[in-house]
Formats: structure tokens, C-alpha cells, sequence
């Protein structure tokens, strides 16, 4: 497996200025709380940094399985989160929702599961032996957008 952070390009961008998926400039906040990964980097924002607070859409182009839902950056400048392994923090998803998509990014509804955070990497490896699918979109129990999981 290869999870990946949302790509630096349109972190950079965000973080320029440019609207997110609604149109709108990412909203400045101090991070509250233990819960506020950034997308980008897959670690979490401690308490009291700022983040960026914006609407995504993960995929290239409108269609209608392409959600569009908040996410949080960090105001700072990150490192993509790209590797063979979901962080530790993952385990504590509870619950977790996972999701296979084809070649042409819909979502094959077979794949849709809820599961506990440390299921998280059995369930996309199970998901990904399909060679209808694509890629899987892990999400939060609000169905929040968390990370890419492609075959590694």
C-alpha cells in the first residue's frame, strides 16, 4: 500500500491565497483540541497552531461521487505525507470510513465499510485485491476526507 497527504502543489496554492472547492479563501484558526490532522502531512496540528480550515474535493474534476468536505492544513509550511504505512494516530479513528473507487472515480459501493482505526490497513489492502478499484479514500466519522491509499 502507498497512503498518501493531498499533493504539495495544491497545498502551496491553498496556502497562497487561492480558493478551495467552494470558491473561498481557507479560513485561519488556532487548532483545538487533539483531533485536527493536516491532510498534507498527515500529522496532527498541535493545540493552539494555526491551521488553515477549507472545503476539498480529492479528485481532478466535478462528477457526482466527488464529495466535496472541510479538511485541516497546517498554516506552516509541511512535508507530503507519502508511504508504506498509515501513522500511528490512525488507530484512533473510531470509527473510520473506507472506500473504493474505480478507474473513473466513482465509488464502488461493494467497498464501503466502517471500521475501527487499527482494521484501517487490513481493510484497504482486502479492498485494493479488487481489480475494479482504483485507489481507496479513508475518512472520518463526520466524512471528513483523511488520506489517500493506492497499491503500493
Amino acid at each position: 500500500m502507498l497512503i498518501k497527504g493531498i499533493p504539495s502543489g495544491y497545498v502551496d496554492a491553498i496556502r497562497s491565497g487561492d480558493p478551495d472547492a467552494n470558491g473561498q479563501a481557507a479560513v485561519v484558526r488556532a487548532a483545538e483540541g487533539a483531533a485536527n490532522p493536516c491532510r498534507h502531512c498527515l500529522e496532527l496540528i498541535a493545540p493552539g497552531e494555526e491551521k488553515l480550515v477549507l472545503a476539498y474535493r480529492p479528485f481532478d474534476d466535478p462528477q457526482p461521487y466527488a464529495e466535496v468536505g472541510p479538511i485541516f492544513l497546517h498554516k506552516r509550511a509541511c512535508t507530503r505525507y507519502v508511504a508504506d504505512a498509515l501513522p500511528m494516530w490512525f488507530n484512533h479513528l473510531q470509527p473510520a470510513i473506507v472506500r473504493g473507487y474505480g478507474h473513473d472515480n466513482w465509488i464502488r459501493y461493494e467497498t464501503g465499510q466502517v471500521v475501527k482505526g487499527e482494521e484501517l490497513t487490513s481493510k484497504c489492502r482486502e479492498i485494493l485485491t479488487d481489480p475494479e478499484v482504483a485507489y481507496v479514500h479513508i475518512r472520518s466519522k463526520f466524512n471528513c476526507f483523511q488520506c489517500r491509499v493506492d497499491r503500493g
